[in-house]
This record gives C-alpha cells, structure tokens and sequence, in this order.
C-alpha cells in the first residue's frame, strides 16, 4: 500500500462521485428499461441525431414504422398505438442520453486534470481505463440491442449480462478510487493475502450471482416457478432433465438458470453470515460497520427477491432487487477494502 505524498484534489473527489452517482442511476434506468421491455424501440444506433427526440408527428411516425418491422413488435405488440409507443420510446432514449452525460462528465473533466492541472499520466491512469470502459459500455450497448431486432422478441441474455456487469465493473472501479481518495491511499485491489481472500471470493461470488440475475431477467426465467422455497412443489425442479454434464452449462434453460440463481444466493448467505461471524469473533472491530451495513443489504436483497417472484414480478420490487444487488457488490467491495493494510 502506498501513501499519497500530498492532500488529493477535492476537484477529483467530486468528480469521481458525480460519476458514481450517474452510474447507479444509469444502471436503475437500464433495468427499468428492461423491465419495460423499452430496450428495442430505437432500433438504431444514433450517436449525435439521436439527441434530439422526435418533435413532430412525422418523426414519430417514422421511428414507430421501424419499430413495427422487429420481431418484438409483430410478435408482442402489435396491437400497441403510437401513444403506447411513445413511452416505451423515453425509457430507451433516457438511457441513452444518460450515457452520453456520463461519457462526457467522465471524459471532459479528465482532460482538463490532464492539460490544464498538468496532473502526471501516471496518476491519471486508472482513469483512463475506465474511460475505456465507459465507451465500450455504449458499444456493448448497442450489440446487445441488435440482437434483439432480428429473430428473437427479445436481446440475448448472454449479451444483457455482459452489458449489466460491465456496468457494475465500471461503478467499482469508480468506487475504488474514491475509498482511495478519501484514505488519502492508493490501495490495490489485487492485493491479495491469506487475510483478504475470503473476501475476495465474496465479491467473486456477489458478481456470478448478478450475471444469474441478468440470465434470469434476459429470459424471463422469474416468470417459470412464482414460489418459495421449492420450485412448484420440489426443490429441484421437475422439469429439469440432465443427461450428463454439459446439460449443467445449458444457461438458455429457463428454470436451470433461476434455480442456479436461487442457490448461488443461499451461497452467498451462508458464506456472509460465515465471515461476519468470524469478523466478530476476533474482535475486528474495524470491521463492524461494513459487516453490518452488508448483512442488511443481504437481507433487504434476499426479501426483495423473494416478494419480487411470489408477486407475479413486480416491477418495482423488481427494480429495487436489482438495485440491492449493485449496493451489496460496493458493500463487499468497502469490506474488502477495510482489510486491505
């Protein structure tokens, strides 16, 4: 661990957690986007003409006409009016335009500590990965879009999942930095010891179950088995047939995924409560707080997730259980953090 040898710019700290901020909200519009099912109502990809929405009739009609030539329009919706049309137009185009903010606050302040503060590469440099990131976040964006507009009603799951954890990539790195900056540290998140790495599994763990969760959103998996805690009427759903081992990796299979989903998140409990009683046993009272405030976002996650699937899919709860999942990934992160000497 090294020492900063002079007091960090509050500029970087507010420009960090602007970043952050726009982030988390970019990712509750992404799921909201999704949850809609808004994501294919553009179907191109507009990067300066499509700032601008459609102002009168005509334009309205002419990105109503294009969204009525994709399978999720003939299949779905095809009774659906242009009124209808028009807000699930918004969703798409308000996480657009919140990617562009975020790549330009990301991108213009950088350049200004670089060429006008004269603030070294060096120290500007994990910056400008996740600058890197950002703009193949708009790509990833976009590849995942266009895999919904030609045989499927819906994006690829494996594309979505991508998409969403490459978010929560980018809003942890962000994150990183600003624990650095307040602990006037540079700490290594790679700085792995016998002390940190069953932490380091946490995050490990917290990160596979948000790619499950893409799955199981992607395919609409949370609509095969609405009960809890058995799959219809057994643990192991009946509907489930593996023949050997590559039938374990079939991730298209829609009950597999949401029962893998399931498990990795009693996992995921088990190994918390494990930790933390292990934090409180040896009186690591540096740790308290961050062990708190984790096992209350687990179990605000995990209830959450529950009422999510026995009420038919609630958008809001379901919104909020995906917005859970990204507070418990910087939970474990801070945790982690904390043991990091």
């Amino acid at each position: 661990m090294v020492h900063y040898n002079k007091k960090p710019e509050n500029l970087i700290f507010y420009w960090l957690l602007t970043s952050l901020v726009l982030i988390f909200i970019m990712i509750i519009v992404g799921g909201l986007t999704r949850l809609t099912d808004s994501g294919l109502s553009i179907t191109k990809w507009e990067l300066f003409k499509g700032i601008i929405p459609p102002t009168n009739i005509r334009e309205w009609e002419l990105y109503f006409e294009l969204y009525k030539e994709i399978p999720q329009y003939k299949i779905l919706y095809s009774s659906m009016t242009i009124d209808q049309f028009k807000i699930i137009f918004y969703w798409e185009y308000g996480h657009r335009i919140l990617g562009r903010l975020i790549g330009l606050t990301f991108l213009l302040p950088l350049l200004y500590f670089q060429f006008v503060k004269k603030i070294q590469f060096k120290k500007l440099l994990p910056f400008y990965v996740i600058l890197s990131l950002i703009i193949l976040q708009g790509a990833i964006g976009w590849y995942m879009v266009k895999s919904g507009l030609v045989n499927d009603v819906t994006v690829s799951h494996y594309r979505l999942s991508i998409h969403l954890c490459l978010a929560v990539i980018i809003l942890s790195l962000i994150f990183w930095q600003i624990l650095n900056l307040r602990n006037k540290t540079v700490k290594s998140f790679l700085e792995l010891k016998k002390e940190t790495f069953p932490f380091f599994i946490l995050i490990v763990l917290i990160y596979l179950q948000i790619i499950f969760g893409a799955f199981v959103s992607g395919l609409d998996a949370g609509r095969i088995y609405q009960t809890w805690p058995t799959m219809g009427e057994t643990y192991l759903p009946n509907d489930i047939k593996i023949n050997n081992f590559y039938d374990l990796l079939d991730f298209g299979d829609h009950s597999l995924v949401q029962f893998y989903h399931r498990n990795t998140a009693y996992i995921i409990c088990i190994y918390i409560l494990f930790l933390s009683y292990l934090i409180f046993k040896n009186k690591k009272n540096y740790l308290y707080a961050p062990t708190i405030f984790l096992n209350f976002i687990l179990f605000a996650q995990i209830t959450l997730g529950i009422l999510t699937l026995i009420t038919n899919l609630h958008i809001s709860l379901a919104s909020a259980h995906q917005i859970t999942s990204v507070i418990l990934a910087l939970s474990s992160i801070k945790l982690y953090y904390s043991m990091i000497k």
